[in-house]
């Protein structure tokens, strides 16, 4: 069965929060895989990293690691300082999960997270920066053991790979064998002709996929088809994660970074969002007994 996750973020509406207690949390919950953002990891030793990671192996939760990818730090910037300083940045982070011995870092990694404030007519040149950075981070990740998975987000968060189309050219440009693709339900719903088709596109190389509603409620909150989700998944032989992404509370950095400006559970207390977490759970499970068995 696949391993199922969800982002700390469900909870904390700070990027940075107490890793330990969402550890036992997921744990306690039934999860297999917790994931956090990356960039926390830079603030802590060497010893931090080490008590972190012995934690989750002690309850059997892997840890795996995301990114929104400062803007000073952007990849892709026609700014050779910038983009420079963004290599060196990622390539510290791939090291830190290194230590940590992790296995995956995913989301908008190839581009500063946000879209051009300037008319944007051809977006090759910042494709091509882009590549020239990744070529270079993705020895790293070699060196160190870890899969880095570009993800394909809507329109409104990046220019440079919005669909499942354009995530495969540019794993392809790459060609290494530890980059892969992340797809995510949310961010297809908007920029995807056909949810299921785009899955089947990417085939094997879909290295971890995201879950969240339409709205980025818990999945079966919405309105997205989850039989033709799972059934894509079936139809590929999908073996890897599976982590869930909701956003749903409004406040802090997070509500601020993800545009969440009202609540989308009711009265939504830690309890609340645990019992969120478990229906969610469950969810996913049902659906992978039902297609992916």
């Amino acid at each position: 069965m696949n391993k199922l996750g969800i982002f700390m973020n469900f909870w904390e509406k700070n990027w940075d929060a107490d890793h330990a207690k969402y550890i036992k949390k997921a744990k306690d919950i039934g999860f297999d895989v917790l994931e956090f953002q990356a960039q926390p990891l830079l603030e802590m030793s060497d010893e931090k990293l080490k008590s972190l990671k012995s934690m989750a192996d002690d309850v059997g939760v892997e840890l795996t690691y995301s990114l929104g990818l400062d803007p000073n730090y952007d990849v892709s910037s026609p700014d050779e300082k910038v983009r420079l300083g963004g290599v060196d940045y990622l390539q510290r982070i791939v090291e830190q999960i290194g230590k940590m011995d992790g296995k995956l870092l995913s989301g908008v990694s190839y581009a500063g997270w946000g879209t051009p404030s300037y008319i944007l007519n051809d977006k090759r040149p910042l494709w091509e920066n882009s590549l020239k950075s990744m070529r270079a981070i993705i020895k790293t990740a070699e060196d160190n053991g870890v899969t880095y998975c570009v993800e394909a987000v809507n329109r409104f968060e990046t220019c440079l790979i919005n669909t499942a189309a354009e995530a495969l050219q540019y794993v392809a440009e790459v060609d290494s064998p530890n980059i892969g693709v992340l797809l995510d339900t949310y961010h297809m719903n908007i920029e995807e002709n056909n949810i299921g088709d785009a899955i089947r596109l990417v085939g094997d190389k879909l290295t971890s996929f995201h879950t969240g509603e339409n709205n980025r409620t818990a999945p079966g909150r919405g309105h997205l088809n989850w039989d033709e989700i799972f059934g894509a998944l079936a139809d590929i032989n999908y073996k890897n994660r599976i982590i869930s992404e909701p956003f749903v509370m409004q406040g802090g950095e997070v509500g601020r970074d993800i545009h969440v400006f009202r609540d989308l559970v009711e009265n939504p207390s830690e309890a609340r969002i645990d019992q969120e977490a478990k229906y969610l759970l469950e969810f996913e499970k049902s659906m992978i007994k039902k297609y992916m068995k």
